[in-house]
C-alpha cells in the first residue's frame, strides 16, 4: 500500500489537540496517507475497511514530538550510507519510541547527516531531520582528536571563522550544500569567541535565506551577544553564570528568540564531580527557565541528545521543576517548533500543517500509555509513534 492510499484508526483513544485543548475521551483518529482525516467520537467511527487498526485504549493521543537539540555525530551514526537497514533502524529508536517524528540536528557531518535522512526517507522508520551541518567555531575551537575519541564522537572538521568574511563565506558554502539552518558556536571551551560583527554577518547571511540560525552558548554574555546578533534559537541555559539579569531576558523576548534548556545536560555533564557542584547547577538552570518561561519566553524542548543518552524523561522532571504546566511542555514538544520552523515544515505536504491533533494536519501522532496531564512519566510511555501515516514504532 502507498503513503498515499495508507490509513490508519487509532481507537478508543483520549485526544488532546493540542497544548490549549482540553483532554477529549473516546475519540478514533482516522488517518488517510500523510493526513488526518477525521477525529470522531469512538462509537460513530466509520472506519475505512483497508484501515488498520490500532486499539488505543487506555492511551492519550498527541501530536507528534520535535527535539530541538540533537547531535548525529557520535560513531554509531557513521557511515550511515551503508549501515545495516536492521541497525540503523534499532538505533533510530532512541528516537522513535520516546515519540519524536521530527529532529533538528545541531552540528554534525552533513554528508553524513544527509545520508542518514536519505536512508530514512527510503524507508527506515525513524524522524524526520532538519540539520545545520557542521556549526561554525572560533578559530582553534575544535578539541584535539582525542578528546573526540574518547567522547565517542566522529572526527568531523568544522568551519573555524575569525573575520566578518570568513563567516559570511562558511554560511554560504553550508546554505549551498543544502542545510536547513545555521548553527553558531559563540564561543568555544579553549577560549575563543566569535566576534560580535562576524555573528552578525553569519546571522544576516543566513536570514537572506530565510534560514534560522541557532547559537551554542557558554555563559550570559554569549546569550547577550546571539541575541543582539538575531540568532532565532539559544542554545542551552547557562548556569555557570548565574541569575539571568531582568535585561537580558528584556532583550531576548524584544529580539523573539526562543531556548532550547538542555537542563539535564548539566547533569549528566558534571556526574563525574561532587553532587552537590551538579545539583548547584541544575537548581541555577532551572531558576533560568522559570525566569524565561515565566516571562512569556518561548521554549522548545531539546535533549542535546549524543552529548546525553536518549531517554528524556529528566528533561521534562527539571522543565517541570521550572514549573512548566503539562501544557507549556507540551507546547515546547509540538505547537511551539511547528510555529518556529515555518520553513522546515513547506518541505512536506498538508500545508505546513504540524502540531495539532486535527483534520487536514498532518499525521505526525503519538499515542501514550496512560494520562501525560497527571502524571508526567507518561511523556516516555510510548504505544505508537506514527509520522506522515507510517507507524514508525510500537511500543
Amino acid at each position: 500500500m502507498t503513503r498515499a492510499s495508507r490509513a490508519l484508526a487509532l481507537c478508543n483513544a483520549t485526544v488532546i489537540a493540542d497544548p490549549e485543548a482540553r483532554p477529549v475521551p473516546e475519540r478514533t483518529v482516522l488517518v488517510a496517507g500523510d493526513t488526518i482525516a477525521a477525529v470522531v467520537p469512538a462509537e460513530s467511527a466509520e472506519i475505512p475497511a483497508a484501515a488498520e487498526i490500532l486499539d488505543c485504549s487506555g492511551c492519550t493521543v498527541v501530536s507528534g514530538f520535535w527535539n530541538c537539540h540533537v547531535h548525529f555525530f557520535e560513531r554509531k551514526w557513521e557511515n550511515a550510507e551503508n549501515t545495516s537497514a536492521e541497525e540503523l533502524q534499532e538505533q533510530l529508536e532512541d528516537f522513535t519510541r520516546y515519540g519524536y517524528t521530527t529532529v533538528c540536528d545541531l552540528s554534525s557531518s552533513w554528508p553524513n547527516t544527509l545520508a542518514l535522512r536519505a536512508r530514512i526517507e527510503s524507508g527506515i522508520a525513524g524522524p524526520r531531520i532538519f540539520s545545520t551541518g557542521e556549526g561554525l567555531i572560533p578559530r582553534g575551537g575544535l578539541p584535539p582528536a582525542i578528546v573526540l575519541r574518547i567522547l565517542g564522537l566522529m572526527d568531523t572538521p568544522m568551519p573555524e571563522v575569525a573575520h566578518a568574511d570568513e563567516a559570511r563565506n562558511a554560511v554560504r558554502t553550508a546554505l549551498a550544500n543544502g542545510v536547513d539552518g545555521i548553527k553558531v558556536f559563540v564561543s568555544s571551551q579553549t577560549g575563543g569567541t566569535l566576534a560580535p560583527d562576524l555573528l552578525r554577518a553569519a546571522v544576516e547571511t543566513a536570514h537572506a535565506d530565510q534560514k534560522p540560525v541557532f547559537a551554542h552558548v557558554n555563559g550570559a554574555a554569549d546569550v547577550e551577544a546571539a541575541v543582539r546578533a538575531g540568532a532565532d534559537v539559544i542554545a542551552h541555559t547557562t548556569p555557570a553564570t548565574g541569575t539571568w539579569s531582568d535585561g537580558l531576558i528584556g532583550e531576548m523576548l524584544e529580539a523573539g528568540a526562543a531556548l532550547t534548556p538542555t537542563i539535564a545536560l548539566w547533569e549528566h555533564l558534571m556526574r563525574h564531580d561532587r553532587i552537590s557542584i551538579g545539583r548547584s547547577a541544575v537548581d541555577i538552570a532551572v531558576e533560568q527557565l522559570h525566569r524565561w518561561s515565566s516571562a512569556g519566553g518561548t521554549v522548545l524542548f531539546g535533549t542535546d541528545y549524543g552529548a546525553v543518552p536518549a531517554d528524556p524523561s529528566r528533561e521534562y522532571a527539571t522543565m517541570r521543576d521550572a514549573g512548566m504546566t503539562f501544557g507549556r511542555i507540551l507546547d515546547a514538544l509540538t505547537t511551539a517548533p511547528s510555529r518556529r520552523f515555518g520553513a522546515f515544515r513547506q518541505a512536506e505536504g498538508n500545508g505546513g500543517r504540524y502540531g495539532r491533533v486535527a483534520e487536514g494536519f498532518a499525521a505526525d501522532l503519538v499515542a501514550l500509555k496512560g494520562d501525560p496531564c497527571a502524571n508526567l512519566s507518561a511523556l516516555t510511555q510510548v504505544r505508537y509513534t506514527v509520522r506522515r501515516g507510517e507507524i514508525v514504532y510500537r511500543g
